[in-house]
């Protein structure tokens, strides 16, 4: 009975995790969309704080217009698009993956314009100091 016990509560622990291939699809983009909307909401965030910076305020759009040809260049070089279903069933969990750690990488350099940077640091460009 002790064994009955134990395999019908691994049965049910383990079930309770599977996933198939359409659910971690699912799972990794929207992944992907949150750190996305964080990106948005961060980009959003600092027009309103620098607002009047215009020149700042037109280089931020052009760097972020760029920054999101790079990383959609950097997913095309890691993923070169070979013909046939050259990586598998797995490839839309990879590619999200790869594009979420791209784009958390973005979110982490802009909040920076955000946060500021220690008064006395010399190189603070357009960033304000805290």
């Amino acid at each position: 009975m002790k064994h009955l016990f134990t395999f019908l509560l691994l049965t049910i622990s383990l079930s309770g995790f599977s996933q198939n291939q359409s659910e971690m699809n699912i799972a990794a983009y929207e992944s992907l969309q949150k750190v996305d909307d964080e990106l948005n909401k961060v980009y959003q965030d600092i027009l309103k704080e620098y607002k009047h910076d215009t020149l700042f305020i037109k280089n931020l759009r052009t760097a972020q217009k760029l920054w999101l040809q790079f990383r959609d260049a950097e997913l095309k070089m890691k993923y070169p698009a070979y013909a046939g279903n050259h990586y598998g069933s797995i490839q839309p969990v990879c590619s999200a993956s790869y594009l979420e750690a791209l784009t958390q990488e973005r979110v982490d350099t802009l909040k920076i314009w955000l946060q500021g940077i220690e008064e006395g640091d010399a190189c603070t460009g357009s960033v304000k100091t805290k």
